[in-house]
């Protein structure tokens, strides 16, 4: 799908989407969990729909109505590898869940997950004393539990996902465990697997990320559970606010450990006037300055921070383009080549970004096969010399399959 953005201002009101996140965590753990659970709002993504047919095969019985699910647990072996879709954090998630199970499992794949690094999962399974072989260090994974418990060591500096997946798995070991964990990047990512977790009825204590006690046996208890609104796709209607008008977004919790919340510090820190209320942020354009930001621990904040900086006056530096190399696609080398396009000069340096803020011109570019890549370059069109037009914007679908649609309800008029 081919999408064009033409230069235009923007006013209005949109609801944040539900948090694929938070959505896929909650499916997965009311799987297990005994008794049936009714997930509310929990969004038609492509990666929900993913983690749904992954539990599915897996033997809970879920049932969509509308937005919400509703949903049995219990699994049991699949007779069938179990694919993932393009979800990362659903590869590496129900990796370690199928641990739980005595028999081996296999999961695999479509489009970017079959070119991402699976060694991460197998080495982390693997010190669990769960048995995983991948292709390669790609796709297929073939994993055989049951997982023992005890001490297990885990390298955080490259994803926590495998770690978010381990610790839901844990209440099903054989006996306790104690994740000792390096160097852990994306902490608020831990945070809320561990908060749904308690949600959900089970233990789970947190040691200055660097230990986590699970003690097992546990079980999940069903439940009724909300699926927050998601900060990452609110975060590009936000800085569309910022350079081309004014949005307010709503459906946001201030409380949520989602990392990407931050957005609203490097909103402030660049001269955005906002004004935050209860649950809704509304941001209006102002003159922006360059700004600093360190982004180690919401990588997924780069794309709209740097539609961002090329708003406002002078270099803006964001850290972390370490995190974005294993993304959908190389994302720091997708944003410099696809913005560079566009006139703007991105510069890679080290494991910093810098943007050099200056008026964008129009162009033909591509997604990369990434949602978030296709999200920064619509928004960035709106405030472009001419039109952008963007390849593969259905990518969009993975995360924010209304994205498109919530655009045009806040574009107003052209320049």
């Amino acid at each position: 799908m081919t999408v064009e953005i033409t230069p235009s201002a923007v006013h209005g009101q949109v609801q944040a989407p539900a948090s694929k996140s938070v959505a896929q965590r909650a499916i997965a753990i009311a799987s297990i969990a005994s008794g049936t659970s009714e997930i509310f709002h929990v969004g038609k993504s492509d990666d929900v729909q993913s983690a749904i047919k992954v539990c599915r095969a897996l033997g809970a019985e879920v049932e969509e109505k509308g937005e919400k699910l509703i949903i049995k647990g219990g699994i049991q072996t699949p007779s069938l590898p179990l694919n993932c879709g393009e979800s990362g954090l659903g590869i590496r998630m129900f990796s370690a869940i199928a641990a739980i199970l005595n028999e081996p499992v296999t999961l695999t794949g479509e489009g970017s997950l079959t070119e991402r690094p699976m060694k991460m999962i197998e080495e982390s399974l693997q010190a669990a004393g769960v048995q995983c072989e991948t292709q390669n260090g790609l796709v297929p994974v073939v994993v055989k539990g049951p997982l023992k418990g005890g001490n297990v060591e885990i390298d955080g500096s490259v994803s926590s996902q495998v770690l978010t997946g381990l610790l839901i798995a844990a209440p099903y070991a054989l006996s306790p465990v104690t994740f000792r964990v390096s160097e852990l990047k994306s902490r608020p990512y831990v945070d809320i697997t561990t908060r749904m977790m308690q949600d959900f009825g089970v233990v789970a204590e947190n040691k200055d990320y660097e230990e986590f006690v699970v003690p097992a046996p546990q079980k999940y208890i069903s439940k009724s559970y909300n699926v927050e609104g998601d900060w990452s796709g609110a975060a590009f209607l936000l800085v569309a606010g910022a350079i081309a008008g004014e949005v307010t977004v709503t459906n946001l919790d201030f409380q949520s450990a989602q990392a990407d919340k931050e957005i609203l510090t490097a909103l402030k820190n660049s001269g955005a006037e906002l004004l935050v209320e209860q649950d809704r942020v509304s941001v209006k354009k102002a003159q922006l300055k360059a700004f600093r930001f360190d982004a180690t621990h919401c990588p997924d904040l780069f794309p709209p921070l740097v539609v961002l900086a090329a708003a406002c006056d002078g270099i803006s530096q964001i850290r972390g383009i370490s995190r974005l190399r294993v993304k959908e696609s190389d994302r720091a080398t997708a944003l410099q080549q696809e913005f560079g396009k566009l006139g703007l000069y991105v510069s890679l340096e080290g494991d910093n970004m810098l943007i050099k803020g200056n008026s964008l011109n129009g162009g033909k570019v591509f997604s990369h096969n990434d949602h978030r890549i296709a999200m920064a370059c619509a928004i960035a069109g709106l405030t472009a010399s001419e039109p952008v037009i963007i390849e593969k914007a259905e990518a969009v679908n993975k995360s924010y399959p209304g994205f498109f649609e919530d655009l045009r309800s806040i574009t107003v008029r052209s320049y």
